[in-house]
């Protein structure tokens, strides 16, 4: 679970890092999206902030317990960022990714040289110099706190405890450490063994994973930038989590012994990794790929255009049909559905504190309105794939068995249901299945009988 200390060849020095991490921190507090607060950052300060910045996501429920016994009341926004950054980076030596000395002393200078915290700067020091004081009385004191030992939300907590009774300690453990970073190879050009080969050649070390009982996926055993990768601008290869790598295999399987070329919907389809997949499995496929987003419908076309294949993309809210569906059926509808993104937590670690309780009914509601609405779409004998990236099961199995019950005309067909998030410290059941390392998801697949 530990983390590897950021890039030492830096130029930059620490309080600069530990500056703007913290104001990633304060952004993700009021609300943004910490993806969209590291943009923002200096591209020279960019790669050390993000590495701090996941960091301090994932420990920030425990860096939150100890500050509350250190100042009872909260200090101004942008000393507290900085204090609880300080903390998250610090509280354990294993995790830690400098020296804990070195990151209070740090903290300290990047108070005395930010103009909004100067006259906090004694504060912060009297608060970090407790903590290096009493670090492990400060640790048990909070370890009974839910959100302190779990870095989560107690409501997201009790909500994982209930859905999974027999699994929680691992989904949530999973989401501490370090995605993995797994490819999806375009059968179109490459098996997975001679893509293994390709790699091999550049130094790079993966493995096959199997995904819908086939090896068709590589997991690295480390993350490489994707201009490394052999092939990734011409298309052979794409970057993609082992459980997203489901979706396209699943909704095809059953599909492709039809003689004329499939009609297929991939209905809020940025960033168009899934998209991909459809048409490298069907070539010959009509693809209408949707999305809200006119912005995001571009990053579809850049994907498209990457893998070089074509799709349709038109902006648009799946659910207002009328405004962009031509009156013919589909054979096949992929509905990867918004939703809590509650699987991928190991990749967005800003998205649990982001996250209200309130959240879950309101984006069931939008799911429950797409099905209603994509489903009339749907040929009789075709099928409709419901995916969600969320380990919740309002937004899965209580999703679709409330559907079904209203749509007597839809048959779950063998799906995976729930897959619940692995890494290498959880429980080896969740490891058994091939695919390594990967997100939680959870999968439906519909066939609408003829009635």
């Amino acid at each position: 679970m530990a983390t590897p200390p950021v890039s030492s060849h830096l130029q930059a020095p620490l309080w600069q890092l530990l500056q703007a991490t913290a104001g990633v921190a304060q952004a993700v507090h009021h609300g943004r999206s910490m993806t969209a607060a590291i943009e923002q950052v200096p591209k020279e300060l960019r790669p050390g902030v993000q590495a701090l910045s996941f960091q301090t996501m994932r420990w920030w429920g425990r860096a939150q317990a100890i500050r509350k016994l250190l100042a009872r009341k909260a200090p101004p926004a942008a000393a507290d960022a900085l204090l609880c950054t300080a903390l998250a980076l610090s509280w354990r030596d294993d995790l830690s990714p400098y020296a804990v000395h070195t990151l209070v002393n740090q903290a300290v200078e990047a108070a005395r040289r930010h103009k909004e915290m100067r006259a906090q700067a004694p504060f912060v020091n009297a608060c970090l110099r407790r903590f290096l004081r009493e670090r492990d009385s400060l640790l048990s004191a909070t370890d009974a706190d839910v959100t302190a030992k779990w870095n989560h939300p107690l409501w997201w907590v009790k909500r994982v405890q209930h859905d999974h009774p027999q699994q929680w300690t691992a989904i949530l453990e999973a989401a501490q450490s370090a995605a993995p970073m797994s490819l999806r190879v375009n059968a179109q050009h490459h098996t997975v063994a001679r893509y293994l080969d390709a790699l091999q050649a550049q130094g790079i070390a993966g493995k096959a994973i199997v995904i819908a009982g086939q090896a068709s996926g590589v997991q690295l055993e480390k993350a490489v930038p994707v201009q490394l990768l052999p092939g990734f601008a011409q298309g052979h290869v794409s970057v993609q989590d082992a459980a997203a790598q489901w979706a396209a295999p699943l909704l095809l399987k059953g599909l492709q012994a039809s003689g004329a070329p499939l009609r297929l919907l991939d209905a809020c389809a940025a960033p168009g990794g899934k998209t991909g997949h459809l048409l490298e499995c069907e070539p010959n496929a009509h693809v209408l790929a949707l999305d809200v987003d006119p912005q995001r419908c571009e990053r579809i076309q850049q994907n498209v255009d990457r893998l070089q294949v074509r799709a349709r993309i038109v902006a648009a809210d799946a659910a207002d049909t009328a405004k962009w569906w031509d009156g013919q059926c589909f054979d096949g509808i992929l509905l990867d559905a918004p939703c809590t993104a509650s699987g991928i937590g190991r990749r967005h670690p800003d998205v649990r504190w982001l996250r209200r309780e309130t959240d879950v009914p309101q984006l069931a509601a939008i799911q429950a309105k797409l099905l209603k609405a994509l489903w009339p779409l749907v040929k009789p004998g075709g099928r409709l794939l419901y995916c969600t990236c969320s380990v919740f099961k309002a937004e899965g199995e209580t999703q679709i068995q409330t559907f079904v019950q209203h749509n007597t005309d839809a048959l779950i067909l063998p799906s995976p249901g729930h897959l619940t998030p692995s890494n290498d410290t959880s429980d080896a059941s969740l490891r058994d299945n091939g695919m390594g390392e990967h997100d939680g998801f959870y999968y439906a697949l519909l066939e609408k009988r003829s009635i």
